[in-house]
C-alpha cells in the first residue's frame, strides 16, 4: 500500500482507489480504465486536495470556503462539472453518471453532489481527462501527465504563479506522481 505524506498526515491511496475511483471506472466504458488513467486521477487528486479536502481552501489561515468542490476541486463553472456536461466527447457519459448516482444533470445539483460524492466526482475527472485531444500519457510519463494537468485542470495556483511557486507546483506533482505510480504499480493495474 503506497501512502503520501503531507504535513503530517497519511492518506491511503488503496482507499481511495477502491471507494472512489474504481467505482467511477465501472460506471464508464472499460477502455477508459488502465493505469495510465489511474495515475493520473491519483496524481490530480493528490495535487488538488491531497485526498483530504473536499472543498478549496482560501485565506489566511485558510478554510473550505473556496469555489472548488470535490477531491478532484471543480468550480461550478469549470470543466469537470460544465465542461463535461456539455462536450461533444463526454456528454452522454456523463449523463450516464449522473443518472447512475441520482444526480439531476444541472451544473448546481451536480457541483453540490461532488463535494461528498467520491464516485461520481471520480467518473467526473477521468471523463475530464477524456475530454482532451491528445492521448492519455502513458505509465511513467510524468512530464506528459504534468502537461494534460496543466491543459484540462488550467490550476489558477500555476497560470497566476511566479517561477518559484510555478517550480514549487510542478515539484509536488513529481512527488504525487511518484506516489500514485508505487500504488498502481502495487496493485498491479495494467
Amino acid at each position: 500500500m503506497a501512502a503520501a505524506w503531507r504535513g503530517g498526515l497519511i492518506v491511503d491511496l488503496k482507499t481511495i482507489i477502491q471507494t472512489a475511483i474504481s467505482p467511477a471506472l465501472a460506471l464508464l466504458p472499460a477502455k477508459m480504465d488502465s493505469a495510465a488513467g489511474r495515475i493520473q486521477l491519483l496524481t490530480t487528486g493528490l495535487q488538488e486536495s491531497l485526498f483530504l479536502h473536499r472543498r478549496q481552501l482560501v485565506g489566511k489561515p485558510p478554510r473550505p470556503i473556496g469555489p472548488a468542490k470535490s477531491f478532484w476541486q471543480g468550480e461550478q463553472g469549470g470543466g469537470l462539472v460544465h465542461g463535461v456536461r456539455v462536450h461533444p466527447a463526454t456528454r452522454d457519459l456523463a449523463a450516464r453518471l449522473y443518472r447512475a448516482r441520482g444526480v439531476p444533470a444541472d451544473d448546481a445539483a451536480i457541483w453540490d453532489a461532488i463535494e461528498f460524492d467520491d464516485v461520481l466526482a471520480g467518473g467526473l475527472a477521468r471523463l475530464l481527462l477524456w475530454s482532451d485531444p491528445r492521448p492519455l500519457p502513458v505509465r511513467g510519463d510524468e512530464e506528459g501527465a504534468w502537461a494534460l494537468y496543466i491543459r484540462t485542470w488550467r490550476p489558477g495556483a500555476y497560470a497566476r504563479g511566479t517561477p518559484d511557486e510555478r517550480a514549487d507546483l510542478r515539484a509536488k506533482w513529481a512527488v504525487n506522481y511518484a506516489a500514485a505510480m508505487k500504488e498502481v504499480g502495487h496493485a498491479g493495474a495494467a
